[in-house]
């Protein structure tokens, strides 16, 4: 589905590479997990991925297609992205989540698309706050919205950076629930930035481990072991077992 190779890149021409021959695949389907330290490049892979930055080499094929060559219309009809820092304007929850669907229905909203809206708002228990304006909205509910917006787009790709930084617990399990529900009921591939590590691997199929530009591919999470997490993040951290399911704790 998703196929990004040798990637290079770099701010500046003196900067040093954040991305230094960094390359993945993705499938159709499939929740992958990046993991990084931050600053070691996680948000600038994804805006390479959504055409926002131009790397210096490498390619990135989606569906076959060089994602470089898409317009940005293609694109947004392909890939839908919740950043960590999420921005509306005075418009209301549901014009924001209609707005996934701009794409799509382009001068005028048909009824397909306020379905859609309607469908999100419902799942995401959004529908009370259909009518306020968004960028009102706590910290935790604009992410929903966020996240109902991205989710409306019907995309068969989405990115997620770091989704769960402002939720409590309940909510944080509805975005994991509505990830799988993408992967597996609609066959979205999914890609997503965390830092809570337990529920990286609760949530993933496949680990993108991000480290000095490069990343290295664990298959499954029942791979990912305790030398993994330790060089990847630089820190002293212990891997239990409890209930047939690992825990990742301090060291």
């Amino acid at each position: 589905m998703l196929t990004a190779d040798n990637l290079s890149f770099r701010y500046a021409r003196r900067s040093p590479l954040v991305l230094n021959g960094a390359g993945f695949s993705l499938r159709a389907g499939e929740i992958g997990i990046l993991l990084g330290k931050n600053g070691s490049g996680k948000t600038t892979l994804f805006r390479i991925l959504l055409g926002m930055e131009k790397p210096q080499s490498g390619t990135v094929r989606f569906e076959g297609e060089n994602l470089f060559a898409m317009s940005r219309r293609e694109r947004a009809m392909r890939i839908a992205y919740v950043p960590q820092d999420v921005r509306f304007g005075a418009l209301s929850v549901y014009d924001t989540v209609l707005a996934g669907r701009v794409a799509r229905f382009g001068f005028r909203a048909g009824s397909e698309d306020r379905q859609a809206a309607e469908r999100v708002l419902g799942e995401m228990g959004l529908l009370p706050l259909a009518r306020r304006n968004a960028e009102k909205l706590s910290g935790g509910e604009r992410q929903k919205v966020a996240i109902a917006r991205a989710l409306a787009q019907e995309p068969q790709l989405l990115i997620f950076d770091e989704p769960t930084g402002n939720l409590d617990i309940a909510n944080e399990q509805l975005i994991a629930d509505e990830a799988k529900r993408a992967a597996r009921e609609r066959g979205a591939g999914v890609l997503i930035a965390l830092h809570d590590l337990n529920r990286a691997l609760s949530l993933g199929d496949r680990f993108f481990l991000l480290k000095n530009g490069r990343i290295r591919t664990v298959e499954r999470a029942d791979d990912v072991t305790e030398t993994d997490i330790r060089e990847t993040f630089d820190a002293g951290v212990r891997m239990i077992e409890a209930e047939g399911m690992k825990i990742i704790i301090g060291g």
